[in-house]
């Protein structure tokens, strides 16, 4: 049943709300076992960052059975895997080096390939393999984590986009006029069938986009967060006190 209604959580600033966050993951990751694997989708941002980091320190780090978890991406830059602005690798600095995560786990977006469509493709695929999909079939990722733009974005689906339309493919590499580059990112039909959908917002400039994303007010390609009321999961979007403040 679609979630009309997203959680929100307020909490104090940035440090409390990486605590938080970091606890909701270890909280979910601790439902994985040898025979039920959990499949993660990971975001890049600052906020999220802070998450990783609190995660690879105790007492989170104990708390998650890191050898069942599978790690996927919900968007990447069209960079290699060591280019500063790569989510693999603000992931692999703050995360997957301080812990221990067997290699085959890992599942990357290919963003160092020159098309990124074909690396799309490629990474639609990876999916498909992974949860055994059938034509037509979406995956159901048991978490995916996302930040908020000012502007409403999240993962790469920013306004006006064309992949906000898309309903067949799991992955697309939209262009963004703004950005002048190609982004790599779950589509809609992959992101609102995820089990959980954690979002994580912080500071003053995010307050009008989360007000709109939880209000309903608009539409999707002046919002694209609005995606997320058509989620088939729960959606939790934890935010510190500047973010949720009231108009």
């Amino acid at each position: 049943m679609p979630a009309l209604n997203p959680e929100l959580r307020t909490v104090r600033d940035p440090e409390e709300l990486e605590r938080a966050a970091a606890g909701e993951f270890a909280r979910l990751a601790r439902q994985a076992g040898p025979k039920r694997p959990l499949a993660v989708a990971l975001s890049g941002g600052r906020t999220p960052t802070g998450m990783y980091a609190r995660l690879a320190q105790d007492p989170y780090r104990n708390l998650v059975p890191w050898q069942a978890l599978h790690l996927f991406w919900g968007d990447e830059r069209h960079v290699r895997p060591d280019h500063p602005d790569s989510n693999f690798r603000t992931v692999q600095e703050a995360l997957l080096s301080r812990i221990t995560v067997p290699e085959a786990n890992v599942h990357r977006i290919p963003a160092e390939n020159p098309d990124a469509t074909a690396a799309a493709i490629d990474y639609e695929a990876t999916l498909r393999s992974f949860f055994s999909l059938k034509e037509g079939q979406v995956p159901r990722l048991d978490l995916l984590l996302l930040g908020l733009g000012a502007d409403g974005h999240v993962a790469s689906l920013f306004p006006g986009s064309d992949a906000l339309r898309e309903g067949t493919r799991l992955v697309a590499a939209p262009w963004v006029e703004r950005l002048q580059a190609r982004r790599i990112t779950l589509t809609p039909p992959a992101i609102k069938n995820a089990s959980e959908i954690m979002v994580l917002v912080a500071g003053e400039e995010k307050a009008g986009a989360l007000r709109q994303a939880l209000s309903g007010a608009g539409t999707v390609d002046d919002c694209p967060a609005l995606l997320l009321r058509e989620a088939r999961g729960r959606v939790i979007f934890i935010a510190d006190r500047a973010a949720a403040r009231p108009m």
